[in-house]
């Protein structure tokens, strides 16, 4: 396929995900991951994305942020665990009610913890010292960044998650380096940044900030703890979809000083989500970029499985005859 092909693309096409020794990437209607494992060969995984993917759904703004938050969440925990069976060779299917249940737990979670305890603490603060209610949200929207930073910085010590993070920031060189237009080899994704504005740790710090704006609006209204968590709960689709929006807006016009400006914040969090890889970890990257850039051009690249088949005797011979 020639380059201009590739250009030609909306560039909030192509993301990835960090994965357990190796590296996801996502189009608009593929979807690929390059693995290393403990002997040193690389397991190539492809999975064609269908679903929402066959409708407009995913084109409508606000509702689409949501829809490809979830889909995004079942993809990537799907890849999770494909990269840990990679690692300790067991064979663990993950699909159906788990993944809808693992999500509903996983999002049950990020709320309470992200949301609605900053609330709580918040409103306690303001009875406790007589705080002004529009202080108190002010407060509120400070432990929410408080609490994610902090979460992402503690989890960034413990030393699988360092390697992972190393993935991360080959993702994010690789992904930078085609958006710059040049040619995607180890040499051009080795000098770029490890910072991306697509980043979910940007859409995770656009969330707060949002929040902080929104909560302040809506603040008269939610004067009794009830209010106040019921409201927590009811906007957070209405925060993720605004923050996608915002986000996906900001993508397309990082040229602009003012709104690199803004960006800066998003930007320096993946200081800590992100460290510098490797060559090897770079080029798992690389691999599967390319691997996605090819499904998206129509062609179909020899020696990658489908994840489909990564069951049983066929994943322990997928992985045998993909060695690098």
């Amino acid at each position: 396929m020639e380059k201009e092909t590739f250009t030609e693309q909306k560039l909030p096409s192509y993301g990835g995900q960090a994965l357990i020794e190796g590296v996801l990437m996502r189009g608009s209607r593929h979807a690929a991951a390059a693995l290393r494992a403990p002997d040193g060969s690389v397991l190539v995984v492809h999975e064609e994305l269908k679903g929402i993917y066959k409708t407009n759904l995913h084109k409508i703004p606000f509702l689409r942020g949501l829809i490809l938050l979830w889909d995004s969440l079942g993809l990537g925990m799907k890849f999770l665990i494909i990269s840990a069976n990679a690692q300790t060779e067991e064979k663990e299917k993950f699909e159906g009610f788990e993944v809808v249940m693992t999500m509903i737990v996983s999002l049950a979670f990020s709320i309470g913890l992200f949301f609605l305890a900053p609330a709580g603490i918040a409103l306690l603060l303001e009875k406790l010292v007589a705080l002004p209610s529009w202080v108190s949200h002010i407060v509120e929207g400070f432990v929410r960044l408080s609490i994610v930073v902090g979460y992402m910085a503690a989890v960034s010590r413990i030393e699988e998650i360092k390697r992972v993070f190393r993935y991360h920031g080959a993702e994010h060189k690789t992904i930078n380096c085609f958006d710059s237009g040049e040619e995607v080899t180890l040499e051009n994704v080795r000098k770029q940044s490890r910072l991306h504005p697509r980043c979910g740790t940007a859409f995770m710090v656009t969330v707060v900030f949002i929040s902080i704006v929104l909560f302040l609006l809506i603040g008269p209204l939610t004067k009794s703890i009830a209010a106040r968590l019921i409201s927590r709960l009811i906007l957070v689709p209405v925060i993720a979809g605004v923050s996608y929006e915002y986000i996906r807006w900001n993508a397309k016009h990082m040229n602009r000083p003012f709104i690199k400006f803004l960006y800066r914040p998003n930007l320096a969090v993946q200081n800590i989500t992100t460290a510098e890889p490797d060559d090897a970890m770079l080029e798992i990257a690389i691999r599967s970029f390319k691997t996605m850039l090819a499904y998206e051009g129509g062609e179909i690249p020899e020696g990658v499985l489908e994840t489909s088949e990564l069951d049983g005797e066929k994943a322990a011979r997928g992985s045998a005859s993909n060695g690098s």
